[in-house]
């Protein structure tokens, strides 16, 4: 029988996870990573015909993407809502690539690390939208949503002794090198460097496995159709975008029982 996973083991695991999340979320929430701003700028010197220009920048910026005037307008729900439909469309397809190979790619601990790293992104993201951006906070949203686990407040603020805060940098930055290179290289964070990082986030959850099991999945269909070869990797799809929208349920209650630590 495996040893029982701590709350210390967990918390030393979601921390550089949490902090390692927050630069791609934040290139998605803040550098208008859809070119639409930019694109309303160019508008201004392209289009000499006034009526037309307005047109064209009110069609940009009523997208509802980060960083556009529809974004700002938006209410919470309907932030997380785009989080949930628009960016767990992608992090569910990347999740169930695994599920190509059927049963054998469900015995290994890549289905469940993705699948784990993906809705802890997610997760990030609507407590940052509910104005929640301390690790810490994050961490113990994660263990409840992901783990059932009720992590003390202090321990997940790494308020304890053997806390290494460097080490915890230096694992953080390690998971984030291919959005670093991405921006240097191209000057915007690629499909590619994000496929890339969530492979590295679900790598480092592997030293939890145990408690990856725990995290809401998709209704039993779902597993059923996973378990075959080729065809498994639709059923793992939307096994992951059901789990994604129980993941948003919890997430909400809890964020508002916890929601006097932040007010």
């Amino acid at each position: 029988m495996a040893e029982a996973v701590s709350d210390r083991q967990v918390v030393a695991v979601l921390r550089p996870f949490v902090r390692a999340c927050a630069p791609m979320l934040d290139a998605l929430r803040d550098s208008d990573p859809f070119g639409l701003q930019a694109r309303a700028r160019r508008g201004e010197d392209e289009f000499a015909d006034d009526g037309l220009r307005k047109k064209v920048l009110d069609a940009l910026t009523s997208v509802k993407v980060p960083g556009t005037a529809a974004w700002a307008a938006m209410d919470i729900d309907q932030r997380a809502g785009w989080w949930v439909n628009r960016v767990g469309r992608l992090t569910a397809l990347l999740t169930s690539i695994p599920g190509l190979g059927g049963a054998l790619a469900d015995r290994l601990p890549v289905q469940d690390a993705l699948g784990a790293a993906s809705q802890g992104l997610l997760l990030c993201a609507l407590a940052g939208e509910y104005g929640v951006t301390d690790v810490g906070s994050r961490v113990r949203l994660i263990a409840s949503v992901l783990f059932d686990r009720d992590v003390d407040p202090r321990l997940a603020a790494g308020e304890h002794a053997g806390h290494d805060e460097s080490a915890e940098d230096s694992a953080a930055e390690q998971l984030t090198e291919e959005l670093d290179e991405s921006r240097r290289t191209h000057g915007k964070v690629t499909v590619k460097a994000v496929a890339g990082t969530l492979w590295r986030l679900g790598r480092s959850l592997w030293g939890i496995t145990g408690e990856l099991e725990k995290r809401p999945r998709g209704r039993f269909y779902h597993r059923l159709i996973g378990m075959l070869p080729v065809l498994g990797a639709a059923g793992d799809y939307f096994g992951e975008r059901a789990g994604l929208k129980t993941v948003w349920k919890r997430a909400h209650a809890w964020l508002m029982a916890n929601s006097s630590r932040w007010d």
